[in-house]
């Protein structure tokens, strides 16, 4: 039997959220598509959010699911049966997305699987290391000689940061309420645990790693709670990334600002379909495949008969990451 999750309205909260398990059936790809059977699909903060109705752009009804690795059992006779991978925006979000056993995308979305990482692995790559690497493209990649401080790193968007900026040669310091980079980067990071730091200290420690400059790149995937410290630690000429907030107002000095040189740079991941996805994708693979850069762990395993249960612990903040299985 074949199965799809299926949304058909959102919900105000966790508690009150109706996610049905439909038997569904594979459709014949339009030309330039290919059918996927669905072997693993991660759960991302942004797949719980979306069905609560937190992104504005989520249609429904709908199957969610941004992240997919699978087999290609239908399409254009040069990908049946390859194993691809993938993510992209639009997935699970403004169309039907990968928490089912079948999911159609067009052929441009399609990435083989590095034999580096396991078909599991594949399935919970995309939202972060794609976010990751957006932010890098819009503000200048990291590279030798340059100092990248990531707020929040021990998150899985952190994590990935962490790894492109060693992956290129820059040095990375790792800016999280934990005394260990828990997670894999191919250079030495430096750890900062803020738990009992100030800001200002948080930013003096900073500025001690880096010759007293500042960083030249801050990847601040937590928002509002290091606005400001990231603001102190900035290098002249620095940019600092944003992907996420808690609070959506906090004080600016515009003066600082402007003297500072810096640069501002939002990211929605959202905005990124599922074949410019692929491009990054395509661009992060000599990094999997040479293993400078490697796959998340996975930590926790569900069947889509569990899916609230799945959807309760992603949404709980969790730093697990979690996928579903599929037959």
């Amino acid at each position: 039997m074949h199965y799809a999750l299926r949304l058909l309205q959102k919900a105000d909260s966790i508690d009150n959220l109706k996610l049905s398990l439909e038997q569904c059936n594979p459709v014949q790809p339009l030309s330039g598509h290919a059918l996927i059977q669905v072997k693993a699909a991660a759960i991302n903060p942004s797949d719980v959010k979306a069905s609560l109705g937190l992104m504005p752009q989520a249609k429904f009804p709908r199957t969610p699911g941004r992240d997919f690795a699978g087999i290609v059992i239908e399409g254009p006779s040069d990908w049946i049966g390859k194993e691809v991978y993938g993510s992209g925006g639009d997935i699970g979000i403004t169309r039907d997305g990968s928490h089912a056993s079948y999911i159609t995308l067009p052929v441009s979305a399609l990435q083989q699987r590095p034999m580096t990482m396991s078909i599991e692995e594949a399935g919970a790559v995309g939202v972060p290391f794609v976010t990751a690497y957006e932010g890098y493209r819009r503000s200048g990649f990291p590279q030798s000689g340059m100092t990248v401080a990531v707020m929040g790193a021990n998150g899985k968007v952190g994590q990935a940061a962490v790894q492109i900026a060693a992956m290129n040669g820059a040095q990375v310091i790792a800016v999280q309420r934990s005394d260990d980079f828990n997670a894999y980067a191919c250079s030495p990071v430096k750890v900062i645990c803020s738990k009992n730091l100030s800001s200002h200290e948080i930013a003096q420690q900073i500025r001690d790693y880096s010759q007293q400059k500042g960083a030249d790149l801050i990847y601040n995937t937590v928002g509002s709670p290091y606005f400001e410290t990231a603001n102190k630690a900035l290098a002249k000429g620095g940019a600092q990334i944003f992907i996420a907030t808690q609070d959506k107002a906090v004080y600016f000095d515009i003066f600082a600002f402007y003297r500072g040189m810096h640069t501002y740079v939002g990211i929605d991941s959202l905005a990124l379909d599922c074949t410019m996805s692929n491009c990054y994708l395509d661009a992060l693979r000599p990094g999997f495949e040479s293993g400078r850069l490697k796959p998340y762990p996975i930590d926790e395993v569900f069947t889509l008969d569990n899916a609230l249960e799945a959807y309760r612990l992603v949404l709980s903040g969790s730093s697990k990451r979690v996928i579903f299985k599929l037959p």
